[in-house]
Order: C-alpha cells, then structure tokens, then sequence
C-alpha cells in the first residue's frame, strides 16, 4: 500500500523544485549566478536492426536519458528540457522514423511497435551505454512503455507523459471511445492527404518554435505518421475479455499528465503502481493540455530533474 501511495510529500519536494529551478535559459535574469553556460548540442545518427537511420540531439556527460517524442512532434519537443538534464546527465532527443531527419520507410508493416523498439536501442548502443533512462510522451510513450517490457536488463528508470499503461488503456477506450475518433480517421487509407505541415504545427503556440516545427514537419513523412496509428493504435476491447498482462516494470517509473488533454483521460493511470515492482510517482497538472512539457515547462522539466536525482543511478 505505501507504494500505491502518491507521495505527498515527495512530490511537493518535486513540484517545488520545478517552479523554482526550470525552466528555458533565458527565464534566469542577465548576470544572474543562476544562469548556466549553454551544452554545445551534437545532431548524431544511429542504424537500427533494420537499417533505418534514426537521427538524435546529444548533449552533456553523466547517465543516458533518452527522450522520444510523439505526434505531431519531433526531436525539438525536449529542447526546453535539455538543459535542465545535460548538465549532470547525457541528454538524446531522438526523431523517431518517419520524423524529420530520421529515415522514412514505406509501409505500414515497417512502422511496428517491435520496430520503434529497436531504434531506441539502436540509438543507446551508438551512445556507447549499456542501460539508459527512457523519457516518452504521446507515441513517444507507448514506445517508452513497450521498450521496458522488451529491455527490462537496459531500463534504468522511466518518465512517462499523457499516456496510461497498456494494461489500462482498454480502460481508458471503452470510457471515452470518441476520444478516439481522431485515431480512427488516421488510420484510414489515404488520411496522410489531409495533412500539411502548418496544420500539424498548429499547436504551437510560440511563433519562434512554430517555424522549426513547420521546417521538421515539411521534412517528414505524413505517411509515416499515420502509420503509427495503422500499425499499432489498440482497438477497444470487448465487453468481458480478458485484460492484457505484462510483466511487472522492475525500476521507478514516474508518470505526469496534464487533466486537460482531451485525448486521453486522468484516469487511465489508476492503478499504474499494480504494474511496477519499484516506487511510482504520479504527477497531475490541472491547467496542462496534452502537450504537458510544453504547457507546464517549468514544473515537468524541474519534476524529471529532481526525480533522477532522488533516483540516482550506478
């Protein structure tokens, strides 16, 4: 039961440190002794099983944590994290295939979960480690989610955002099925024709970041999105079936979700903690929308900082 518990007090010690430590570069006042001088950013390539090329931003020394990105985003998702880590850890950022400067394989088959799996570790092998933490939002978690069932012995701890344990989005399916009206559309033939790069930056509130993402978008394969959706979106499972199992997570696991997002409910991670051997710590941001490390910048980076740091690693 103490597991199960969200940790009042610990996650006040990490909300906290996030109000006061994150946040962009340029939030700390000219001169201040608090300003850190910027990470030179190095823009790497990896092969996966495949031979697909996965891109990915690298920058700092220390523990690998590894960040993947979901749709519609790229590798610049984590820029405002980055340095709130790579000052202590090695900071990636990849573009999953299909993204940006990522390879950009034809065919729904090529866009498989095992597949995305392997570019992860694709990646930490080209880094020269032998275990990371893995960061995911959106797609970028359900990735993250699958990498620890699939690599449990390279998993050192793992941060994920918006999206609930596979054992529980069945859950989150059958209460808000129109929820998923959106996945459905995608993953109809053709869908990719009613995209456009504007379109798919359109969240983007910062005109700056906008730019860079409609650069990314117009670099990427809108086949490859939709792809993701073909391949591996869950349909809702059927009155009375039995529940997916997966084996237990076997390291921390922490989860943040903004309550606004409109895709995906607060309360498909109920009982997050019955599918993790290890300590869970579940963050929820009332005024966030999906794109929670966008919308709650300060608060997520600062949180994932100081919850490594309270999880240290050998």
């Amino acid at each position: 039961m103490m597991r199960a518990m969200i940790l009042g007090v610990s996650l006040a010690t990490l909300a906290l440190a996030g109000c006061q430590t994150a946040g962009p570069p340029e939030a700390a006042s000219e001169g201040s002794v608090a300003a850190k001088p910027a990470i030179a950013v190095e823009s790497k390539f990896a092969t996966s099983a495949d031979g697909t090329k996965i891109h990915y931003n690298a920058s700092g020394k220390g523990p690998l944590v590894l960040a993947i990105h979901g749709f519609p985003d790229f590798s610049g998702s984590w820029d405002q994290l980055a340095p709130a880590l790579n000052d202590g850890y090695r900071f990636v950022a990849i573009d999953t295939r299909g993204y940006n400067l990522s390879g950009q394989p034809a065919g729904v088959a090529n866009y498989a979960m095992p597949k995305l799996v392997e570019d992860v570790q694709a990646v930490i092998k080209a880094e020269g480690y032998d275990k990371a933490t893995v960061i995911g939002h959106d797609w970028g978690a359900a990735i993250a989610w699958n990498y620890a069932f699939a690599h449990p012995e390279t998993l050192e701890r793992l941060v994920i955002l918006s999206v609930p344990h596979p054992a529980n989005m069945g859950r989150q399916l059958q209460a808000a099925p129109q929820n998923s009206n959106y996945a459905r559309n995608f993953q109809k033939e053709g869908s990719e024709n009613n995209l456009t790069a504007e379109g798919l930056a359109g969240w983007v509130r910062d005109p700056a970041a906008k730019a860079k993402y409609v650069e990314a978008f117009k670099r990427s394969s809108f086949a490859g999105m939709m792809n993701y959706y073909r391949a591996n979106y869950p349909s809702a499972p059927e009155p009375g079936a039995a529940l997916p199992t997966f084996p237990k997570i076997n390291t921390p696991v922490l989860v943040i979700h903004g309550m606004k997002d409109t895709a995906l409910l607060s309360m498909g991670h109920n009982d997050t903690w019955d599918q993790v051997a290890k300590d869970t710590t579940i963050l929820m941001v009332p005024d966030a929308n999906h794109f929670v490390q966008h919308d709650a910048a300060g608060l997520v980076n600062g949180t994932i900082r100081s919850w490594l740091d309270l999880h240290p690693v050998k």
